[in-house]
């Protein structure tokens, strides 16, 4: 099954339980606009190079569409359409004024030089440049982006348009990005979670955690749990992670990580691979690495207590109908994971007004925006007696019906 068979699924399940009829689901379900492009490039040492680029424009009933360039060598379509479509329902369920995109390039950006990756990033802005920008479509990191990848697409954007800040988010401070936007997905993990162990009635303090994934969000996720009490025991990436029962020393992981590869190397625990990672005897175990890592191979394997899905898509739907079947709690990615979305409003909001907020202001908005979305859905939950993902999806898909109803079918 397909991340984008998947994505269909959790709506299909959600959108019968409101009773929208067929033609209402094809609206809200396909597609506004998928674009596909042919990206060339001159490498360093003289041979063409041709990628293939992508953008899928989902849905736009509450505003302009919001969503992430990847660069990763197994990006393709139906990745592209399901992760647009996850960022439709993510936004609605924050509630934030945007519908959902997502872009990508077939790249392993780990095999471009530096000027490689700039010019693949300005051919590909050549190529959407007319369907993108803060009234329509705004792009921001994603997996093999940062803000170096946004400060290329907003120059090259500006050689078309003019200066335009707001055309993507997650840009440098120096140019316009917002304090607080490379945290914010991993702290709003971290906060999302300390308020599902508090429902829960668990101690947070001392409560055992695995990440799997420590790039960007797993790493970020890790400080702020780590700051919370909570004991981060094991923490992996691609090629491999580290554990040890009393804890991690996080303050002295993320030091290490700062100048190696891999945190298997670290010295404060003994090495382990990522099957090991997913099966261990843990309170909360959070996928934040690549899609597709919980299935039906390892759901019944899995002992964490509760789930948190800072990856988008980990939970194939076979697995996460073991885990309902166990009573296995998830708190899933349209809400887990939207922190960075979240942020990266709040630097859109900046630009559009030429006015920078402080960290504690993003922090604290952030937090607000986080914790009464949590609170939305645990209510739902209770209320219909459904899992967090459906209630979160019901929520969602709510808010962007209503929405497309109330402008009318023109």
């Amino acid at each position: 099954m397909t991340q984008y068979d998947t994505t269909v699924r959790y709506f299909d399940h959600a959108a019968n339980l409101m009773g929208l009829s067929k033609n209402m689901q094809a609206l809200l379900l396909i597609p506004e606009r998928e674009l596909k492009v042919q990206v060339t490039l001159e490498r360093d040492n003289g041979e063409i190079a041709t990628f293939i680029g992508y953008r899928v424009q989902h849905d736009s009933a509450r505003g302009p569409m919001k969503g992430g360039l990847r660069y990763h060598q197994e990006t393709d379509a139906d990745e592209v359409r399901a992760l647009a479509t996850l960022m439709t329902w993510k936004t609605a369920v924050v509630n934030i004024p945007y519908g959902g995109a997502k872009g990508g390039i077939s790249i392993n950006p780990q095999e471009l030089s530096q000027g490689e990756l700039e010019r693949v990033t300005r051919k590909f802005v050549d190529a959407i440049h007319d369907m993108v920008g803060p009234d329509s479509d705004i792009p921001a990191p994603d997996m093999g982006t940062n803000a170096q990848v946004m400060a290329w697409f907003m120059s090259q954007y500006q050689k078309y348009k003019g200066f335009n800040p707001a055309c993507v988010t997650g840009k440098p401070l120096e140019l316009h990005g917002s304090e607080g936007r490379e945290e914010a997905t991993g702290r709003g993990v971290a906060i999302l979670t300390a308020a599902m162990l508090e429902r829960v009635k668990q101690p947070v303090q001392g409560a055992t955690v695995a990440i799997q994934g420590f790039g960007n969000v797993g790493s970020f996720a890790s400080q702020f749990l780590h700051a919370k009490g909570m004991k981060v025991i094991a923490v992996s990436d691609k090629d491999g992670g580290i554990f040890n029962p009393q804890g991690l020393d996080i303050p002295g992981l993320l030091q290490f990580c700062r100048d190696h590869v891999s945190v298997r190397d670290f010295s404060g625990g003994e090495q382990i691979n990522n099957e090991k990672l997913l099966t261990m005897p843990v309170d909360v175990l959070i996928p934040a690495a690549l899609g597709g890592v919980l299935n039906k191979d390892n759901a019944k394997d899995i002992r964490a207590r509760y789930i948190v899905e800072a990856a988008n898509n980990p939970t194939v739907i076979d697995a996460d109908a073991i885990f309902e079947q166990r009573k296995l709690l998830v708190l899933p990615d349209i809400l887990a994971n939207s922190g960075g979305v979240t942020a990266s409003y709040f630097e859109w909001v900046q630009n559009r007004q030429h006015f920078r907020w402080d960290l504690t202001r993003v922090r604290t908005e952030l937090d607000r925006i986080l914790l009464e979305s949590f609170d939305k859905v645990w209510k739902i939950a209770e209320d219909k007696h459904v899992s967090l993902r459906t209630a979160a999806y019901l929520l969602g898909i709510g808010r962007v019906g209503r929405a497309t109803v109330l402008a009318g079918i023109s």
